[in-house]
């Protein structure tokens, strides 16, 4: 099913997804906000609001989109119709394309593989059913953007520091080579968090699939769950005491508040080996990174997200972006990422036997 295109927010097809709903009111009935007067968009739509008169983010939403991160150099911040048409059209050729049927009378892969890259790992992966990277470009207060970031102005992310490269190439050379123990390995291919940096925060897009997340509000709390990998962020709403710089719990400390109908949330204490899984969309961040959050209830189908990044360890200035999260008609269901997860254990097995060949190549495996 597709949903209707928005004047904000992003239309995507949907398949149910893969991760355990925890349970979300939809507060859908109009009602006025804390100082007693209504709110909407002037067009005949009124922000709901839970029974404190907060505006009500619950529900299913997704911020799957075929917008790039950073904006490739030389074009505009707002797309014509003209570039919006040819892009989403040559997306839905592509998506057309790579769903056709597969040819069941092909020759068999050639030995070592087929030189796939990335997740495919030169074997083949998952077949484009599947997938769900996003169709359409995303669409903010109703322009079409061409990146999701927006600061600096350029919409790329700002240079790096001496620290910064070096944790980049850090972050890279884990990717590519530690295999001792499973806790060399990213926290994605463990099933421990979502890949890239769905859970966030910042919050986005990973370019593959499950970009899905539900929202269970109360006075107290807000929850944010991630499809992928059935995270579960807390956000403390009010006051509450930093935790100290020593706990680092995956998806950071997050303290939230409400300015009018913004909710704004901070977030420190971000775990290092979280931020390691950033790498293929960004470099990851020191841990005195900080990352501010604001969600905007912009329309019965949209939420405005707009985050900035700060860490001057890593980048020589902030930056940030805007991401529309668009209603999802449908539950989530539970993303069973380790049931039946062998690779992890290959991963590590062959690496074994790459040392048992190496060793008896040198001689030092003890055999006559």
């Amino acid at each position: 099913m597709n949903a209707p295109r928005l004047a904000g927010g992003i239309a995507t097809g949907w398949r149910p997804g893969l991760a355990l709903v925890l349970g979300a009111g939809l507060g859908l009935g109009a009602c006025a906000g804390p100082d007693g007067v209504p709110r909407g968009d002037g067009g005949g739509w009124v922000v709901p609001r839970t029974p404190d008169g907060r505006p009500d983010l619950q529900g299913e939403w997704t911020n799957g989109t075929m917008t790039p991160l950073q904006r490739p150099e030389g074009e505009p911040s707002v797309l014509t119709p003209e570039q919006l048409a040819e892009r989403e059209g040559g997306r839905q050729e592509f998506i057309e394309t790579r769903n056709a049927p597969s040819d069941p009378d092909r020759e068999a892969p050639p030995v070592g593989g087929d030189g796939s890259t990335g997740a495919a790992g030169g074997v083949g992966g998952y077949n484009y059913f599947w997938i769900d990277a996003g169709d359409r470009v995303a669409v903010f207060n109703g322009e079409p953007r061409s990146s999701l970031i927006t600061s600096p102005e350029d919409g790329r992310i700002p240079a790096l520091t001496p620290d910064g490269r070096q944790r980049r190439m850090r972050a890279f050379a884990r990717l590519a080579g530690e295999f001792d123990n499973p806790e060399n390995r990213p926290v994605g291919e463990r099933c421990i968090l979502s890949f890239g940096s769905n859970a966030g925060p910042p919050m986005l897009p990973n370019y593959f699939y499950n970009n899905n997340y539900t929202i269970v509000q109360t006075p107290d709390h807000i929850m944010v769950m991630t499809e992928m990998v059935h995270d579960v962020r807390i956000i403390r709403m009010g006051e509450p005491e930093p935790l100290p710089d020593g706990v680092r719990p995956w998806m950071g400390d997050s303290r939230g508040r409400w300015a009018g109908d913004t909710l704004v949330v901070r977030t420190t204490n971000l775990n290092p080996d979280q931020m390691a899984a950033y790498a293929y969309l960004f470099t990851p961040g020191s841990e005195n990174m900080t990352v501010t959050e604001r969600l905007t209830r912009a329309d019965e189908h949209t939420i405005n997200y707009e985050f900035t990044v700060e860490d001057p360890d890593t980048f020589e200035s902030s930056w940030g972006g805007e991401v529309p999260f668009t209603r999802l008609e449908g539950q989530l269901y539970e993303y069973a990422c380790h049931e039946g997860n062998y690779a992890l254990s290959n991963v590590l097995s062959g690496a074994r036997a790459q040392e048992r060949a190496a060793a008896r190549s040198s001689g030092t495996d003890g055999s006559p």
